[in-house]
């Protein structure tokens, strides 16, 4: 009787959460604050740990978030390798920097704004398994809401078209190399990129969007821990 095949092992996989930025929007750091009795980055750090996709984290951290998953780490409080990175002055340095400290077996790097705690894993597992097909991947939504032009004046000027519009999100999803020459080549031409995306872009390499269903909100301003209060409360009770 013919045996069975062994199932495949899948490449690598580094999750690279960045945490070390200032909050200036918010007034007071957003990762720290509480939601649900925990800081906003334990939530996130926990999505990520109970991702079957994931098989570690790599950790950019600031002066306020190092304390804190230093401490998480030194309890045993999850269940995959955890390594500490310094964040920079930009979110772009901080990134490539997380990247320079990367595994060297590590194949596939998601990389998430530890201020986006309502991320599942299922989707996260979405993004991984689409970025293993196609090399880059950003996790996504559609707009939906009408679009307005507005002037410095705050008078509408005309519409803008929603078709085709999608509002980015993370994780950002991509085959290690890739990622690696576009920050090498973002930091070489002296570019401050907002996300993944824009610095695989400048490559002229195409990236696919991953749509979300599920809320994936960004804590920003004040407003938003009440907000994500709500959400995460709702998937707490539904067991997602």
């Amino acid at each position: 009787m013919p045996s069975s095949p062994l199932p495949t092992a899948q490449p690598r996989t580094t999750a690279i959460i960045v945490a070390a930025g200032s909050s200036r929007r918010m007034g007071f750091n957003k990762l720290t604050a509480e939601l649900l009795g925990q800081p906003v980055l334990r939530w996130t750090l926990a999505a990520f740990d109970a991702c079957p996709d994931v098989d570690d984290l790599l950790v950019v951290v600031g002066d306020a978030t190092r304390p804190l998953v230093t401490a998480w780490v030194a309890e045993g409080a999850f269940t995959k390798p955890v390594t500490l990175s310094e964040g920079g002055a930009e979110r772009h340095l901080s990134v490539h920097e997380g990247l320079r400290k990367l595994r060297e077996d590590t194949a596939i790097v998601a990389v998430h704004d530890g201020a986006r705690p309502l991320i599942s894993p299922t989707q996260i597992s979405a993004c991984i398994v689409r970025a293993r097909e196609v090399r880059a991947v950003a996790c996504a939504r559609p707009v939906v809401e009408t679009l307005k032009r507005v002037n410095a004046q705050g008078v509408i000027e005309g519409s803008i078209p929603r078709e085709g519009a999608w509002i980015m999100e993370t994780p950002q999803v991509f085959d290690r190399e890739l990622l690696c020459t576009a920050y090498e080549r973002v930091i070489l031409d002296g570019l401050l990129v907002t996300d993944e995306v824009s610095a695989v872009q400048h490559l002229g390499v195409p990236v696919q969007v991953q749509d979300n269903p599920t809320p994936n909100l960004k804590i920003t301003y004040p407003a938003d821990l009440a907000l994500a209060g709500q959400l995460l409360s709702a998937q707490v009770k539904s067991g997602k």
